[in-house]
């Protein structure tokens, strides 16, 4: 039993692997997601969506450790880790990001702070070229 004298441990909430949630999650401490969430997450604290944590949600919050698979746009004001047993489709927007080896990404990365990720943007993945080498010197 916790005395008065104890330090405050830090609120650290956690969704269950047999939990599944649909809708608007919003929360202000520490949060472990080992459950299925589908709708949207903001979030003011950590955030770790574990191993067999499913989501398919935009997450807003920040800090953002994707353990598990995540489907959606992440978004956070401090840092986001993709773990080396983490799948993310989706974009990423925040000032640090780290993506672990082994680690499945599939999405683009903006680390400028208040720039959301470009979605919309389509690529084959080759470098881009000029106008200038794509009309050559006789399209002139």
């Amino acid at each position: 039993m916790a005395s008065q004298n104890d330090p405050p441990r830090e609120a650290v909430s956690i969704l269950g692997p047999s939990l599944r949630f649909k809708g608007e999650l919003h929360a202000d401490e520490d949060l472990m997601i080992r459950g299925e969430v589908e709708g949207s997450i903001t979030h003011s604290q950590r955030l770790t969506i574990c191993r067999e944590g499913r989501v398919k949600a935009d997450i807003k919050g920040q800090v953002v450790a994707v353990e598990g698979t995540v489907e959606g746009d992440v978004s956070a004001t401090t840092s986001v880790a993709l773990m080396e047993t983490g799948q993310l489709t989706g974009d990423l927007c925040a000032p640090s990001v780290s993506i672990v080896e082994g680690a499945n990404f599939n999405g683009s990365v903006v680390m400028e702070p208040g720039k959301p990720a470009r979605s919309t943007r389509q690529s084959d993945g080759r470098p881009a070229q000029s106008t200038e080498a794509v009309r050559g010197t006789n399209g002139r």
